[in-house]
């Protein structure tokens, strides 16, 4: 299989779950400040500019972090990525899509990409004050749903390694992460799988 990637961005939990599967693939780089995403044969590719993509087997290229994320899981069900009750699946869904959704997209989208958001520049700095808050009232929102758990459900799913991305983001801002959010970021930095991404995308451990 072959990732199409950028170190250090949401497609870091893409290839977590790659790695804890312990799957043979290659990394491609895509540079997105340098407009990599825009190019011709990226775009042949995946028409939406994205990250990440994740070029299977047979040839065929799946885009969307959770599209991934649960395509991963399914295909490859002995590492129980997902749990096998339909509520602790649906449970799972619900954290992810919330993360990516909501605090990536929403969030820090406004944060790392403000100019999407306004034509005016004048307006940046509410822009990005807007971000901060749907971050901190999202984290907020994360805490809840991991007091009393080590993970989300109990053992290491598709979710954390969305959680992941979003709580790096906030570390690398010095932001504050409640409690639970902060133990839990600090329990997958331990994982070895987490450390060899982390090496692997240019960032000491």
């Amino acid at each position: 299989m072959k990732l199409y990637m950028t170190p250090g961005s949401c497609s870091t939990g893409i290839h977590i779950l790659l790695e804890e599967l312990d799957l043979a693939f290659e990394a491609y780089l895509v540079n997105l400040l340098a407009g990599d995403q825009n190019r011709p044969d990226y775009l042949a590719l995946n028409p939406k500019g994205t990250i990440p993509v994740l070029v299977r087997d047979d040839g065929t290229a799946l885009t969307e972090f959770p599209a991934i994320a649960w395509w991963l899981a399914r295909r490859y069900p002995k590492a129980k990525l997902l749990p096998e009750d339909i509520d602790g699946e649906a449970r799972v869904l619900e954290a992810m899509d919330y993360a990516v959704g909501t605090i990536h997209m929403q969030g820090f989208a406004r944060i790392f990409t403000t100019a999407q958001f306004t034509p005016n520049e004048a307006d940046y700095e509410a822009v990005k004050q807007r971000g901060m808050e749907i971050v901190a009232k999202g984290y907020a929102i994360l805490d809840g749903m991991l007091a009393g758990k080590e993970y989300v459900a109990g053992r290491f799913s598709i979710a954390d390694a969305a959680l992941f991305y979003v709580e790096f983001w906030g570390d690398k801002l010095k932001l504050e992460l409640p409690e639970h959010c902060r133990v839990h970021y600090q329990r997958l930095l331990a994982r070895p799988a987490v450390q060899r991404v982390l090496r692997e995308e240019g960032y000491r451990v």
